[in-house]
């Protein structure tokens, strides 16, 4: 049994999407104690922003007239791929960014994809594999929250994820992660604790699950 934990928080320290993620990998590796652990931390060591229009210009050419900068993608896109396909279990931890997907996780995921081996129409070769995905987000986007409706980047990574590339999906959510820190949600004190404390149990739940 193997875990792939891929990580897009810009921050490592304070890092509320780390924090629960943690608790998915804690509870997984209860229960495989000697199992390893493959880790990509998109984030603080973001890939290539050309590695997707150099990947995909490449299937359009012979191997022989590729660029170095081309063959260096369609390597990347095989080995980030092979790191999905050889993990057991899948741990994404990614916070919402400007209410939108983090640039660094788009990035991954479409480099993913320009592998032909994830191409679109392609066989889903990850189909059925267990993931566990932990967002976070720093306001709250509910339905009688002022900015519902804001959150770009939840329904997009479960299109991803879950329609896609068909993983067998559970999602951990947390939200006014950022209350302490702007003033203006100090009036969600007490509901941000209570968010808080649901998404470390459903981080505990989902990482027996894996």
């Amino acid at each position: 049994m193997s875990l792939f934990r891929l990580d897009a928080s810009i921050r490592v320290e304070g890092s509320h999407s780390r924090e629960i993620a943690d608790i998915v990998e804690r509870e997984w590796r209860a229960a495989h104690p000697d199992a390893p652990i493959t880790r990509r931390h998109v984030g603080t060591a973001a890939l290539p922003s050309t590695a997707w229009s150099d990947a995909t210009t490449a299937r359009f050419l012979p191997p022989e007239k590729w660029t170095a900068t081309q063959r260096a993608a369609v390597d990347l896109a095989a080995r980030l791929t092979d790191e999905l396909l050889e993990a057991d279990a899948l741990l994404f931890a990614v916070p919402l960014y400007n209410y939108g997907v983090s640039q660094h996780f788009k990035t991954w995921v479409d480099t993913v994809l320009a592998d032909p081996r994830m191409a679109a129409g392609a066989y889903t070769i990850l189909a059925g594999k267990p993931a566990v995905l932990v967002t976070v987000r720093g306001g709250s986007y509910g339905p009688d929250m002022p900015r519902a409706g804001w959150d770009h980047a939840t329904p997009w990574m479960r299109r991803i994820l879950g329609d896609v590339w068909n993983l067998d999906l559970r999602i951990v959510e947390s939200e006014l992660t950022l209350v302490g820190i702007d003033p203006n949600l100090d009036q969600f004190k007490d509901l941000a604790v209570e968010l808080r404390v649901r998404a470390e149990q459903s981080a505990r739940d989902h990482g027996r699950s894996l």
